[in-house]
């Protein structure tokens, strides 16, 4: 899932995203089909943190990381960075964006959910899904 997804599901002032969201991560659990990035991680942090209307404490954005670090976590090296930049470069999405869709791809997930994303679109066997479309 991109940071998004993530960072509604922990924010009580998103409304509907907020509801959806949090079904997502509570299924994923009981699934036990997340995956996550270092970079979606480390902007979770940032944004829960500092950019939503009701800033977590840190100490609790840190330990709902800790406890997502249960998941998978794909690590990001050179050669993500590099793969990043093909996707980048073919798809014309951010490298930001690519850096999300490469670590999917690597960590094996089959969706990526994503409302920055364009929905039914697939790169390497990696469907893009926004949740909030169709909720």
């Amino acid at each position: 899932m991109d940071t998004n997804i993530l960072v509604y599901a922990h924010d009580t002032s998103a409304g509907d995203k907020h509801a959806i969201a949090l079904r997502i991560v509570k299924d994923l659990w009981a699934s036990g089909l997340g995956v996550l990035s270092t970079q979606v991680l480390q902007e979770f942090f940032a944004i829960a943190t500092k950019k939503i209307p009701k800033p977590l404490d840190i100490s609790e954005a840190k330990e709902i990381v800790r406890v997502l670090l249960k998941w998978p976590v794909v690590v990001n090296n050179g050669n993500s960075i590099l793969d990043a930049i093909d996707i980048h470069s073919r798809y014309k999405y951010s490298f930001w964006d690519s850096m999300i869709i490469e670590s999917a791809g690597r960590g094996g997930a089959s969706l990526l959910l994503s409302e920055d994303l364009n929905d039914g679109q697939t790169m390497d066997g990696v469907v893009i899904r926004n949740p909030f479309l169709n909720p």
